[in-house]
């Protein structure tokens, strides 16, 4: 075997790949691409870490490659479609820095409390003042969460043991889980409102782009604490700058920031902030653990094919696999539409199986599949239909499945049911031939539409004049309609609107929704955006 180590990992990692007899291990670090894809042209397995960007065309430079490997949790720098589509496994190391981040948001909080850098300068400066340093205890203080993740839970504990009061912000997470944290969960709005400080632990999505801008602040209590490991996104610098000004926000502790390194610095070197150059997981123990973790998952796999930690694999034979792989995509992109239609807390995902389908073997992926669907909108971390039943099992959300041989009008019928802290979502799918999922019903009115690209659904009052309007409304906002289904029956009307969404306007179809809103026949209306 020939492995190619693209950036810096731990001596320990790379011994354990280099005691494999016959193995060679080529871990020269700042290569040029082109360079690199010279040096891949024979090589089994690429590990990288976040420097080196794995794409299309390094990919086509690799014949023989059959692993790439991030020493990381994400793989944002990794084409894992052009990966798939070419049978290559991407497997990543979750969870293996989550101490290192939660250690260091807990001591930017402590930072803040105390002043510590302010006061070390000082002190450096030959000033001895310490009049002007009073600070403040964690003791007895509210700490509100967002995302109670793997790190945001690890903050939550650690910071029961300073005696602060922990609440929460996590739509997709149990209320058991909290519980069993001690964490109260609540909107944002109210963590924001309640929190003394407020710790950040989010992943980047379009949704939460910004998440903390000129009106959230607003929001928040009076001279709160902002402590962010997170993404730099989430936070519209900006607007924080204001804030400070304001003295909405007292202090903030930034270890992530919209650009790195900042092309702006003063954000950075205002007095009220505490900066850090994005090294919340950089500790010898997370870099130890994240290179080991690595390494074994990419040895494990060569020698003897046990798949770990994977991001685009399912563990299925390939004849199975090339079988069930419409119905897997099915499965995939009707979680999709029922994770989208509004948050809320979700408790469990029902799948169950109609007609011939029942038949086939390996069914259970079909569930992480929807599973993966469900949840990708929601998290950032790579989820798939490998990891999708651990992930869903870490934030306390049953996955049930049965099974019908009843055909329900379709050969093969999937019908996939999540129930949320705000009620139950319903649709149902199908594959027509050749390979084309359709959607063929949603809360069980019979509507027939693609399931695929940008769709609105709305749910409104069965009376005249309502398409109309949606039209109307949507061509006002330069929304184009690819297509329109309409099902109904005695309680209403379920209208699937396909919808060209204009990359260079990018905000025109949200407003668009937001308009369809406020027509007094529609009682609902989601935006729904899949892969095709």
């Amino acid at each position: 075997m020939h492995i190619v180590v693209a950036d810096d990992l731990p001596a320990s990692s790379l011994e354990l790949l280099r005691s494999e007899s016959s193995w060679t291990v080529d871990s020269r670090t700042g290569r040029t691409p082109d360079a690199l894809a010279g040096d891949l042209a024979d090589a089994d397995a690429l590990l990288v870490r976040s420097a080196t960007k794995v794409d299309a065309r390094l990919l086509d430079a690799a014949p023989r490659l059959r692993i790439i490997a991030r020493a990381g949790a994400g793989v944002d720098n990794v084409d894992v479609a052009a990966a798939s589509s070419r049978g290559i496994l991407v497997v990543n190391a979750p969870g293996a820095n989550s101490i290192s981040v939660a250690e260091h948001a807990c001591a930017l909080m402590l930072a803040v409390a105390r002043s510590v850098p302010a006061a070390d300068r000082a002190m450096k400066d030959a000033r001895w003042e310490k009049k002007r340093f009073l600070g403040t205890e964690l003791r007895g203080k509210t700490l509100g969460i967002a995302g109670l993740g793997r790190i945001g839970q690890e903050v939550a504990q650690r910071a029961r043991a300073f005696g602060m009061r922990v609440v929460a912000h996590d739509p997709y997470i149990s209320t058991e889980i909290a519980a069993g944290l001690g964490v109260e969960l609540l909107s944002l709005d109210e963590v924001c409102a309640a929190a003394d400080y407020l710790t950040l632990h989010l992943p980047s999505t379009p949704e939460t782009r910004h998440l903390f801008d000129d009106r959230r602040f607003a929001r928040c209590k009076a001279g709160i604490r902002l402590i962010n490991t997170a993404r730099g996104e989430l936070v519209d610098e900006a607007a924080l700058r204001r804030a400070i000004e304001r003295g909405i926000v007292a202090a903030a502790a930034l270890d992530v920031f919209e650009i790195e390194p900042p092309s702006d610095w003063s954000l950075a070197q205002l007095p009220q902030v505490i900066a850090t150059p994005h090294i919340a997981a950089s500790t010898e123990e997370a870099q130890e653990l994240v290179g080991i973790e690595t390494a074994a998952t990419v040895r494990d796999f060569l020698r003897d094919g046990t798949v770990r930690n994977a991001v685009n694999f399912p563990s299925l034979h390939p004849d199975e696999m090339q079988r069930l792989q419409p119905w897997i995509r099915l499965t995939d992109r009707l979680g999709g539409v029922v994770s989208q239609m509004g948050a809320a807390r979700i408790e469990a995902l029902g799948v169950r199986y109609y007609g011939a389908l029942v038949e086939s073997r390996g069914l259970d992926v079909l569930a992480a599949s929807a599973a993966a669907g469900v949840l990708r909108p929601i998290l950032s971390s790579g989820v798939s239909i490998v990891n999708a039943r651990a992930a869903a099992r870490a934030r306390g959300i049953d996955i049930v499945e049965s099974r019908s041989s009843r055909s329900r009008h379709f050969h093969s019928l999937v019908s996939i049911k999540l129930r949320t802290d705000a009620g139950e979502r319903w649709v149902e799918g199908t594959v027509f031939e050749p390979n084309s999922p359709r959607l063929v019903s949603v809360r069980g009115v019979d509507v027939e539409a693609p399931l695929g690209g940008t769709m609105i659904i709305i749910a409104n009052e069965d009376r005249p004049g309502v398409i109309g309007e949606v039209g109307t409304i949507l061509g006002r906002h330069g929304v184009n309609i690819a297509s329109f289904a309409l099902g109904r029956n005695a309680t209403g009307a379920i209208g699937v609107v396909n919808v060209d969404e204009d990359p260079a306007a990018p905000q025109a179809l949200d407003r668009a929704v937001e308009d369809l809103r406020k027509v007094p026949a529609i009682r609902e209306a989601f935006v729904v955006r899949l892969s095709n």
